[in-house]
């Protein structure tokens, strides 16, 4: 029998795992090349029961059992008589160490038939972990909080993944099983019911997947297949297998599982962490490969997908399409604007940050997105990245002042508000939310959440917890973080994560996350304009320490990182010109700053009074 291709039309199956059928019962597949027979044990029903499975070509096996209701649980039966649960577990409702149990998707009564996502450019994105989102650390604790994020102005929340790993306490990129959804959280049906409800506020949800690697605890792939190679090597352990022996299984095993969850979780989004992670010398790389049938599927569905990638390359080959010679993804995370702005608001240079240089390297950021394209890197210490095109949409590029991996791999994992003021802060926000890129913001920013969010795990493996406490000491240590790391492994690190949301409304909290309105509500009107769209022209004043980003000639925007006031001269067109924001106002904690609401502009340069750390917007009438 040949193994058959992956579906591409509707209604979509997936043809690995467990599958409920109309008739009740239940077809197991799996990929399982390194054994000669293969049994599946199912509890439920009629008892235990155990079934040969039969043998098909390039290593699969299948077995059609009457009888299986929705939550029965199972287990693979190796020739060795031992019993291990399934690779493409839909869920581990008793950990990653327990069997998998069959999941029913018709089960869940969806409410979203009308929705049909948003397109990229009208995502504001809100980044969440689950655990920590709320005191309940569950996918009902995060809906709880989407009234909030919808009043704030967000359109679209990120999930930090959620791909069953071991314990309770996890960032999630330990998941050992891609297709099950962590039991903690609230499993499949927690995880629908999100979707579902913000679907229904009308607010896109984006999953953070991980193809570079799986968990170290309860990863039993190796069981059965050839899913990782030690051909290459991750920071995080064996790479996974996309271009060597039996790697066509692989790819479909990794596709099959991004269409998994746009599809029968309603996903409008993948976020593809560390790419760079991902090894394929193959003619056709699996990023397109997976980018190419992600898009086939969202338009077989009727509904706007997007696939973003997290990488640290600065390679323009993730965004240019496929004709071009690149893999087609829709967007890309861009850690330079990050560090650019990072090291002119704290003056840090250690480790990555390095290679930027305050704030000539924020406007380079803000003119051509990456930084360091082609140059020389002092951290690298080799030349690192490429120039994106100059007509490459800035509205590809997803950035942020803080995020899950630029908080959490500090030795404290404290946020910026534990060490900058409110001016600062408010500065930071600006330039995220009033720059050309896809803003992305991490929970609790807008509020100054002073909560860290340092690393932690709830590993159940004693010689792999030591070996999480020695390899994040000596990570951090590598990147120039001298101070005592919190131990990942106890649960009072977990705990001081979660975030207090009550604070937003006391005193400097409530005047920031007013600000975070007031910028986000400008933003959607300067977009409904065509403004904040395309690359602004830019201007940086070295002597006063400040930016300034003239969009369309008829939108400026001021961004001051100087604790002085300054006297600062702008090019402006002659006419009358509306201030829109400045944030000294005394409704978002400053002093004010006298600036004229409406100022008459009658020559090209007219110098404006900009207050320490401030921001000022100015627009034409």
């Amino acid at each position: 029998m040949t193994t058959p291709p992956l579906p591409r039309n509707e209604p979509w199956q997936l043809d690995l795992g467990a599958t409920a059928l109309a008739d009740g019962s239940c077809c197991f597949r799996i990929w399982a090349p390194r054994v000669e027979t293969l049994a599946v044990v199912v509890a439920g029903g009629p008892g235990e029961r155990l079934v040969a499975m039969t043998p098909e070509e390039r290593g699969y096996f299948s077995a059609r059992i009457p009888e299986v209701p929705a939550g029965s649980r199972y287990w693979y039966q190796l020739p060795d008589g031992s019993r291990r649960p399934d690779p493409a577990s839909r869920w581990q409702p008793d950990g990653v160490h327990g069997p998998s149990a069959m999941v029913a998707p018709a089960a869940y009564p969806w409410q979203d038939a009308a929705w049909t996502g948003l397109a990229l450019a009208d995502y504001l994105l809100y980044e969440v972990h689950v655990g920590t989102c709320s005191l309940a650390g569950t996918f009902a604790g995060v809906a709880a909080r989407l009234d909030h994020l919808v009043a704030l102005g967000v359109t679209a929340v990120e999930i930090m993944p959620v791909a069953q790993f071991p314990g309770h306490r996890n960032w999630g990129y330990d998941g050992a099983f891609p297709f099950a959804v962590q039991n903690s959280y609230g499993g499949p049906d927690g995880l629908k019911a999100l979707v579902d409800a913000c679907h229904q506020r009308g607010l896109a949800v984006l999953l953070d997947v991980v193809y570079n690697h799986l968990g170290p605890e309860g990863n039993y792939s190796g069981c059965f297949g050839y899913y990782t190679t030690d051909r290459y090597r991750t920071p995080w352990g064996q790479a996974i297998n996309f271009d060597g022996p039996w790697s066509d299984e692989v790819r479909h095993f990794v596709i099959a599982n991004a269409l998994y969850w746009i599809t029968e979780y309603h996903l409008d989004g993948l976020r593809l962490d560390a790419v760079h992670g991902i090894v394929d010398c193959g003619a056709r790389h699996i990023l397109a490969e997976l980018t190419a049938a992600v898009h086939r599927q969202a338009q077989a569905l009727g509904r706007q997908v997007q696939v973003i990638a997290e990488s640290d390359q600065n390679d323009p080959r993730l965004l240019a399409q496929p004709a071009a010679g690149g893999f087609g993804l829709d967007g890309q995370w861009n850690d330079d604007f990050h560090h650019a702005l990072h090291v002119l608001l704290t003056g840090e240079r250690q480790g990555y940050y390095q290679d930027f240089s305050g704030l000539s390297s924020l406007a380079r950021a803000c003119r051509q997105g990456f930084v360091v394209a082609g140059d020389y890197s002092a951290y690298r210490r080799r030349r690192h990245g490429a120039p994106l095109p100059p007509d490459l949409d800035p509205g590809r590029l997803v950035v942020f002042a803080q995020n899950h991996d630029q908080v959490g791999n500090r030795a404290q994992g404290d946020r910026l508000a534990a060490s900058l003021g409110l001016p600062q802060l408010k500065l930071a926000a600006a330039c995220v939310l009033l720059s050309p890129f896809v803003p992305l913001l991490f929970m609790g920013e807008e509020y100054g959440e002073p909560a860290p969010f340092p690393y932690f795990v709830s590993h159940g493996d004693p010689e792999l917890v030591a070996a999480v406490r020695a390899g994040r000491r000596q990570e951090l240590a590598a990147a120039g973080w001298r101070k005592e790391v919190p131990d990942p492994q106890d649960e009072a690190t977990f705990a001081a994560a979660r975030l207090r949301p009550g604070l937003a409304s006391q005193g400097a909290h409530a005047c920031l996350l007013g600000w975070y309105h007031a910028l986000i509500a400008l933003r959607r009107q300067l977009r409904a304009q065509d403004l904040v769209t395309g690359r602004p022209a830019v201007a940086e004043d070295r002597e006063r320490q400040a930016l300034v980003l003239t969009y369309r000639q008829a939108l400026v925007v001021v961004l001051g990182f100087s604790g002085q006031a300054q006297q600062l001269p702008l090019s402006m067109t002659p006419g009358r010109w509306r201030l829109r924001i400045d944030s000294t106002a005394p409704r978002w904690g400053g002093p004010g700053s006298g600036l004229p609401a409406v100022l008459p502009v009658d020559a090209p340069v007219q110098a404006v009074q900009l207050p320490p750390f401030g921001v000022v917007v100015y627009q034409e009438e």
